[in-house]
């Protein structure tokens, strides 16, 4: 079976097709990415389908003769900037230069010819074909000798963009020095070019073959600068988001830190302000011990036991911030138990506290401030009793109140009764208590606290 090869009119519509085919696929990479490689590269191709492609085509002759000269310079021009783009010479500022000169020098070349070949019949001329080619041989010498020296330069440098760009380059020159051998040949031999040639010895199709291999290098370049710039650009996000992740953990560290100090410092605050009770209630408790040593010794006696144990909590209770109501609640009757045994029947208590909020929270000794006020502030006689009542609101409150009946004469205070328990409240972040006075009453509504950060501590008061 014997193969059967197309012939070159046939192959030439294959190499435009394929050709165009390549340029789609730049145009649309332009579209999309906006970048000018795509773009030069794009009109590069274009150059290549119509100088082949117009031999398909039955143009006038002036029109075939400028499709075959000047696309030649502008092609040349997107070569050089090709390379420019592709071996970035940004750091070779000479070089960069002499690059400029060769494109405006090429430029200035299609000029003239652009008019012989449109405008006038001097392209049919014998001295033109001569300065044609003359011209032709200046610009192949020189742009291949420039992109091989910049190539030479870049042997030192693993720049792959590069080297898919001179692999081109070097297939684009191999093509055609063999088509000019073989062309060479049959001019010597007396046949005309035009004529049926087979299609393996055509020199067009020796040539197209290199160009082929230069675009399939060149594309090969190009989706290997697209792999490169998304994996640096993936690379990029990561280190961004890694950047973003460290930012993050360490302002969440350093807020950490700040919430730290802040509850240490708060921690120090409430120990402060619970250290002055303790001398206050010892104070006032070896007072009123004093007395009762000269009424009643058995009584003090007793006094002295109660005493103890209502100290035991007071000292436990520092360590934390908050407690239950109900141990708060066992505490005050333990030393409501104490006051009692001094002054009788001169002082009532009413404690009627909801059992819902049992389990609430408030910070220690609140209340023994407050009964302690009371007692200080006011008058306790069998005709005229004390009455202190303690209880809870629907809201979730707890009231704390006396009837008024001052003492003629005023009773030296240090100021860390009511004053301690706001400080407590406001280093907690909770609303203060509300103090007033009203028919003869004085009340604090105290906010129970329903949830905390703060470690309850459970304090035996047995």
């Amino acid at each position: 079976m014997r193969l059967i090869l197309p012939t070159y009119d046939q192959w030439i519509l294959l190499f435009v097709g394929g050709t165009m085919v390549i340029m789609a696929a730049n145009l649309i990479q332009w579209v999309i990415r906006r970048e000018r490689v795509y773009a030069l590269y794009s009109l590069y191709i274009f150059l290549w389908v119509i100088a082949f492609g117009g031999d398909a085509l039955a143009l006038e002759p002036a029109i075939m003769a400028f499709v075959r000269t000047v696309p030649f310079y502008v092609f040349s021009v997107l070569y050089l900037e090709l390379a420019l783009t592709f071996m970035n010479l940004t750091s070779y500022p000479r070089l960069l230069r002499w690059y400029r000169i060769m494109q405006i020098t090429w430029l200035l070349f299609a000029l003239p010819e652009t008019y012989f070949n449109l405008f006038s019949s001097l392209w049919q001329t014998g001295w033109h074909a001569i300065v044609l080619d003359i011209e032709r041989g200046i610009v192949l010498v020189l742009t291949n000798l420039t992109i091989l020296y910049t190539f030479i330069m870049y042997l030192k440098r693993t720049d792959v963009l590069a080297r898919f760009f001179f692999v081109g380059t070097v297939a684009l020159w191999l093509g055609e020095i063999f088509s000019t051998v073989v062309l060479n040949q049959y001019i010597d031999q007396g046949i005309e070019v035009v004529v049926r040639l087979p299609l393996p010895g055509h020199p067009a199709f020796i040539m197209q073959v290199g160009i082929l291999l230069d675009l399939v290098c060149v594309s090969l370049g190009l989706s290997y600068r697209q792999r490169q710039q998304a994996l640096q650009q993936l690379m990029a996000e990561q280190e961004l988001i890694r950047e973003r992740e460290q930012y993050l953990r360490r302002q969440l560290e350093a807020d950490l830190t700040v919430q730290q100090l802040k509850q240490q410092f708060t921690e120090a605050q409430m120990r402060a302000l619970q250290s002055q009770v303790n001398p206050h209630f010892l104070f006032n408790s070896l007072n009123t011990l004093s007395a009762l040593i000269d009424e009643n010794p058995q009584q003090a006696t007793d006094y002295v036991d109660e005493l103890s144990s209502v100290y035991r909590y007071l000292l436990r209770a520092g360590d934390s911030e908050l407690t239950s109501l109900s141990v708060e609640l066992n505490f005050i009757r333990s030393y409501l138990h104490l006051l009692k045994t001094r002054y009788g029947q001169s002082i009532c208590t009413e404690i009627a506290v909801a059992d819902t909020f049992q389990d609430a929270l408030l910070p220690p000794l609140t209340l023994q401030l407050l009964v302690e006020n009371a007692v200080k502030h006011n008058r306790a006689l069998l005709e005229e009793p004390l009455t202190i009542r303690i209880g809870t609101t629907e809201v979730g409150h707890l009231v704390v109140e006396n009837n008024i009946q001052r003492r003629a004469v005023r009773v030296e205070s240090n100021g860390v009764g009511l004053s301690n328990i706001t400080d407590k409240y406001r280093l907690l972040n909770h609303p203060t208590p509300r103090i007033e006075e009203a028919n003869g009453w004085f009340r604090v509504t105290l906010p129970l606290l329903l949830t905390s950060s703060a470690t309850v501590q459970e304090v035996d008061v047995e």
